[in-house]
């Protein structure tokens, strides 16, 4: 029989925040060490032996993923950034924290979706290296959905949902591309995103607004990593 899902999903309202800490500063201080490239996995049977916990960034293509792991870590480069949808092709591990093997935490690029131009056999096998990464993985906390704001859940982001979903995998959307949405649009798309998540079982109920260029949203990010590792005791 196939192996069952573990459900990673935190919930939110039961667990109970810890007092006394600034998140803010710890994240900051955690994303301002160490970090580097250490596996990348086409298949699922290359992936890396687990080890500490891991949160992932989906999204569409050219959404910004390696843009926003870049201003996470204060780096230009750490993950590849292009201007063609689909570069992506495989799941890309980052230990972060400490020098491997003693890592705190791992952050992992996932394949960029929703790329029309790509062949049916090319989105067969991303979609086969996420199933089985995000059903398999026990180590996984959290995996951080990232939508274009300028555009706000396109149909692709609600199948992205639902797969999540059936891996009862805990997920948030971190809204991108901040500076280029009008001030007075940002609340409505907020709220619009919200909405759209109000019925998905697995998706943690906060939006966060981010841009890689101006760095706006970014420490909120940091800061709810740690938060999420904090909640788990780790």
């Amino acid at each position: 029989m196939p192996e069952q899902p573990q459900d990673q999903t935190p919930d939110p309202v039961e667990q109970s925040e810890p007092q006394g800490r600034d998140f803010a500063e710890e994240g900051r201080k955690l994303f301002a060490g160490y970090c580097d490239f250490i596996w990348a996995a086409a298949k699922i049977d290359g992936l890396p032996p687990m080890g500490p916990p891991e949160i992932a960034f989906a999204g569409r293509s050219n959404v910004g993923k390696s843009s926003l792991l870049n201003a996470l870590t204060n780096r230009k480069a750490l993950a590849r950034t292009s201007h063609t949808p689909g570069r992506t092709q495989q799941l890309n591990f980052f230990a972060l924290g400490a020098e491997s093997p003693n890592e705190r935490m791992r952050l992992i690029d996932m394949p960029g979706y929703g790329y029309a131009a790509a062949s049916k056999a090319k989105i067969s096998s991303w979609t086969e290296l996420m199933r089985g990464y995000l059903r398999g993985r026990a180590t996984l906390k959290r995996v951080y959905v990232l939508v274009d704001g300028r555009h706000g859940l396109k149909d692709v982001d609600i199948e992205m949902f639902k797969l999540l979903d059936s891996c009862a995998v805990s997920y948030q959307v971190i809204l991108t591309k901040l500076d280029e949405v009008k001030k007075a649009d940002r609340d409505a798309r907020v709220a619009e995103t919200l909405v759209g998540l109000a019925k998905q079982t697995a998706a943690f109920p906060e939006v966060i607004f981010t841009s890689s260029q101006t760095g706006e949203g970014v420490p909120e990010l940091r800061a709810g990593v740690v938060r999420l590792l904090a909640q788990m005791g780790l």
